[in-house]
């Protein structure tokens, strides 16, 4: 760990990433991970960063790497519960905490509307996270989830894949309806009827309709749907090709998936968010993303009928309390 000549730093730290996109289904976590890893650019420019698995147990190469890190980062995921040892969503058993405590939350969300946390989620969340460090989560009811149970070392900065989204950013999306529209559909969310209702409305609304698979049975899912095959252009399963078609043309999104959503808002597209579960409804409470229920067609039709300009309160004074931390 020599001295850096140029800014005459002389001690490189150690940094690592619970990296969501390990053993996933969902490509939703490549779009956190690029802004998390951006995050960690930032605020760690000259320090060694770690890249390690999230879920599973935890191999005994994991473990000494996050005991030798400075800083252990996870985030972007609702891995948080109010029943931990039900719910597995990271690789920390109880044993791991006899010998970890410094785990800091980035953007982080409770999984789905839920009672106080038991005792046991109450023990291992204030054993496992660092009580010495401000834990970022992704909306106000994570934040209270979290105080309930003495963790108050707590911002509510949003998703990190919002904080880019300034006024300025947002100011360049256009207001009114493309001639386009991106669609996306949760496999694991799946409600037939009102699928079905939305394909209709958005075949005769937009005269080219593009469908992002991001999840594994995404791409079967909209194929049950055998009367829109040839009027629905499907854009396979990587980000890159979702950037591709995003940037290609002016597009509207319209879909299930929320951070398909964000993207289409991080490349400047107008976006409509239909809400299966708490993430979206969340945020859409706390920065105003443009999230309706997914039931809400009269809804949809006044955003593809409409002109919407979008504006985010996104909290960028939280976000730089959390940062101000590591610089």
């Amino acid at each position: 760990m020599g001295q850096n000549s140029e800014s005459g730093k002389d001690i490189m730290r150690i940094v690592s990433v619970l990296d969501t996109t390990v053993t996933s289904y969902n490509l939703g976590n490549e779009i956190i991970m690029e802004s998390i890893l951006g995050i960690m650019d930032e605020l760690f420019p000259e320090d060694f960063l770690y890249r390690l698995p999230w879920e599973g147990k935890f191999s005994k190469v994991t473990q000494k790497y996050m005991r030798n890190s400075d800083f252990v980062f996870f985030g972007g995921t609702n891995s948080l519960s109010s029943h931990m040892l039900h719910y597995k969503q990271m690789g920390f058993r109880v044993r791991d905490l006899l010998r970890f405590d410094q785990l800091t939350l980035l953007g982080m969300g409770w999984w789905q509307y839920q009672d106080r946390p038991d005792w046991y989620s109450r023990t291992f969340l204030k054993r496992l996270l660092s009580s010495r460090k401000i834990h970022s989560v992704r909306d106000q009811y994570t934040k209270d989830m979290l105080s309930n149970i003495g963790v108050v070392n707590v911002a509510n900065t949003c998703c990190p894949t919002t904080w880019g989204l300034t006024d300025d950013h947002c100011a360049k999306i256009p207001s009114t309806r493309s001639n386009s529209v991106m669609l996306t559909l949760t496999d694991y969310k799946r409600s037939r009827d009102v699928d079905l209702a939305l394909l209709e409305m958005v075949v005769e609304c937009y005269q080219e309709v593009f469908y992002w698979v991001q999840g594994v049975g995404d791409l079967e899912y909209i194929r049950s749907f055998r009367k829109f095959r040839n009027r629905i252009k499907i854009v396979p399963p990587k980000l890159k090709f979702y950037d591709e078609v995003l940037s290609s043309q002016d597009f509207d999104y319209i879909g299930t998936r929320l951070h398909a959503g964000i993207r289409a808002i991080q490349n400047h597209k107008r976006a409509l968010i239909l809400g299966v579960d708490n993430r979206a409804a969340e945020i859409s409470k706390d920065i105003g993303l443009n999230v309706i229920a997914r039931h809400d067609l009269k809804g949809i039709k006044n955003f593809t009928d409409q002109d919407m300009v979008t504006q985010l309160d996104v909290p960028f004074d939280e976000i730089a309390r959390w940062k101000g931390q590591f610089i």
